[in-house]
């Protein structure tokens, strides 16, 4: 029986995934061979030899030591696009609440009071008088999952949207409205577009990636939107921009003491995924993937391994996490010829400096040979699988 460590409350919606005669769930799970995780922190948890897999029920990791598990070769799941649509809708609903001041007219209507309210109402209503959407220009930074939708949902709304991504995946290529522009540099983006939402991970090389001079380069008045990762957006040139109003709002889902205090910020208490349908679908995709990896090897959506499968068509197979380095499936297939295993199937993916090799026997192979290829240096983790 497989020992899964839950450690935030995640939907029950894993138990129909995760059946109870072959997986123990439970917050007391030392020991365990997976964690099940959303937001706590494992930067300082004392990992198990045991652990294998950590299954991420969100899209960002950053709660989760990624070198430290590659090293020990733990593989760290998380599940991309599962809260993609809750995003969208609360993206959309920041562009409506910056754009008709909804936030402080909804404030202005509670502090009226008299049976004359409605004609107070409307003596006072053309202070909060803002634009349509339709016709403007939507600036989307990044088209993953949620960037796609995002962008296909405003163009929904009759708004022109331009997309800016270096590294666009074929499957969101693929998933893109065909009116969709494309934004050649980031420049074009930010100088033509009346909103500007983020939607990219929070890495060193894009931490502060609005700051001064990409603000600089923004038309005045510019919606800002951010429901991506705090960080993204630098905050003494944001302070600047709302103050000379070259930044016109910024709608965020990470706000700060700072930010509360600005005006013409609409600070949300990172409601993005919080949804019933995104938490049960985070949790749907996290034990699954779970549960293929346990019993079956097989990799999906894996920000430290490759992507990887192999159908079993042998007696014995063998799934080995090894350092991305030349000669090392040499070694391991040279180990298998000289204990007399006939490899009927393999697969080798690599991903940085990772790489995993599944290879089907057609004979149980000795635990002799297993140790061998356990010793190779780079050899990180072997599993094997019995029919």
């Amino acid at each position: 029986m497989y020992k899964i460590k839950k450690l935030n409350s995640i939907s029950k919606l894993i138990y129909d995934y995760l059946p109870a005669d072959a997986y123990s769930i439970g917050e007391e799970h030392d020991d365990c061979d997976a964690i099940l995780v959303r937001s706590a922190d494992c930067h300082c948890i004392d990992f198990p030899e045991n652990l294998i897999a950590i299954a991420r029920a969100g899209a960002g990791v950053n709660n989760i030591p990624i070198d430290k598990c590659s090293e020990k070769g733990i593989v760290v799941f998380n599940t991309p696009g599962a809260n993609a649509n809750g995003v969208k809708e609360l993206v959309i609903a920041g562009m409506l609440m910056a754009s008709r001041n909804l936030i402080k007219a909804v404030d202005w209507v509670r502090t009226l009071s008299g049976p004359d309210v409605l004609a107070q109402v409307e003596k006072g209503k053309n202070q909060f008088v803002g634009p349509e959407l339709m016709g403007k220009t939507l600036g989307v930074i990044g088209l993953g999952a949620i960037g796609v939708m995002v962008s296909n949902a405003a163009c929904a709304l009759g708004m022109k949207v331009i997309g800016y991504d270096p590294y666009i995946s074929i499957e969101s290529a693929w998933g893109l409205s065909q009116q969709v522009g494309r934004a050649h540099h980031l420049e074009m983006l930010l100088k033509e577009s009346d909103y500007i939402t983020l939607h990219i991970p929070l890495l060193d090389e894009t931490k502060s990636f609005i700051g001064e001079a990409e603000i600089g380069k923004m038309k005045k008045g510019v919606v800002l939107l951010n429901f991506a990762r705090n960080g993204l957006v630098a905050h003494e040139p944001l302070f600047a921009a709302l103050e000379n109003k070259t930044i016109g709002a910024y709608v965020t889902d990470f706000p700060d003491e700072k930010l509360l205090n600005m005006q013409n910020v609409i600070p949300i208490p990172h409601l993005g995924a919080s949804t019933p349908e995104s938490e049960e679908n985070c949790a749907k995709m996290a034990a699954v993937q779970l549960r293929d990896y346990l019993e079956t090897g097989k990799i999906v959506n894996s920000v430290n391994m490759p992507n990887a499968s192999l159908p079993f068509n042998g007696k014995f197979k063998i799934a080995i996490i090894h350092l991305n380095k030349s000669g090392m499936v040499g070694q391991i297939t040279a180990v298998l010829a000289q204990s007399g295993a006939n490899i009927t199937d393999m697969l080798n993916k690599s991903k940085g400096d990772m790489a995993y090799t599944i290879l089907n026997i057609d004979e149980t192979v000795e635990e002799a040979a297993i140790s061998k290829i356990r010793s190779i240096p780079g050899v990180i983790r072997v599993r094997t699988f019995d029919k």
